[in-house]
């Protein structure tokens, strides 16, 4: 890699969020490395070497395991840069169904990617950011971490933990000049949904919800501005996140399982 650019990485960068911050990240002078679980990955990373004109590096890695999450960080100090950026977006759903009704070892894979692999790539990225006295990190989360999340009862749990987890270590790292921001996007129109097996209710819908360039452009913006959370989207999206700031949890839940509930 070019040692005079920046080095940024970015879990989850094949496509959708990820993709967009690779993309921020790209265009403001940075290399990048990407992840992926699958083999989209390295066409995603020659798509965004092509039209930045910055090296792109793929890792296509399973992060729901230690070796995987071993494999990224690898990958990272095999370029011998210091990390600048590191945006750890990867993440999944499992909906379209009651908790009663889905997979016990779906949920726990869906534990495993959205809380453990975070915490796994945290530990050596803050170490190493702290000890150079530099460094940013952005979490996505989301803004169903404000929410109760019914017919998607797994997940927005997962993004409660990284929302928090994200502002307890931005207080621990206040004093070594590593800034931690965490993303909480709205519904974004992305293969996410569909994906989480809920293309049957409202999420199924990409049409009214925000565009991933947005939130991209958004949490890149606050990441860079070191300030510690990012709403991700449109007005409305913020409306939203206003709302559930003073709704009770039932009142939430209930209207979120209007839009979650299967047909």
């Amino acid at each position: 890699m070019t040692a005079q650019r920046p080095l940024a990485l970015v879990t989850g960068g094949s496509a959708g969020i990820g993709y967009a911050l690779a993309r921020q990240a790209a265009q403001h002078g940075h290399d990048v490395i990407i992840t992926g679980a699958g083999p989209r990955v390295h066409e995603s990373a020659d798509r965004l070497a092509d039209a930045t004109g910055v090296t792109v590096t793929p890792v296509q890695s399973d992060l729901r395991t230690a070796d995987g999450v071993d494999q990224v960080w690898a990958a990272v100090t095999s370029t011998g840069q210091p990390l600048a950026i590191a945006m750890l977006n990867a993440g999944v759903s499992l909906g379209g169904a009651a908790f009663i009704d889905t997979d016990l070892d779906d949920e726990l894979n869906e534990i495993n990617l959205n809380v453990i692999s975070q915490v796994r790539l945290a530990k050596p990225i803050a170490r190493d950011m702290a000890a150079r006295r530099t460094g940013r990190i952005l979490f996505t989360s989301s803004l169903s971490a404000t929410t109760p999340t019914p017919y998607e009862t797994v997940y927005g749990p997962t993004r409660a933990f990284v929302y928090s987890f994200a502002q307890s270590l931005r207080q621990e790292l206040l004093d070594t000049g590593v800034t931690v921001t965490a993303l909480l996007p709205g519904a974004t129109a992305t293969e996410f949904h569909e994906r989480a097996g809920m293309g049957g209710t409202r999420f199924g819908d990409n049409s009214w919800k925000n565009d991933p360039e947005l939130v991209a452009r958004k949490g890149f913006a606050g990441l860079m501005a070191g300030r510690d959370h990012v709403i991700g989207g449109d007005r409305a999206t913020w409306r939203a996140a206003i709302r559930q700031r003073i709704l009770p949890e039932r009142i939430k839940a209930a209207q979120f399982a209007k839009s979650s509930k299967p047909a």
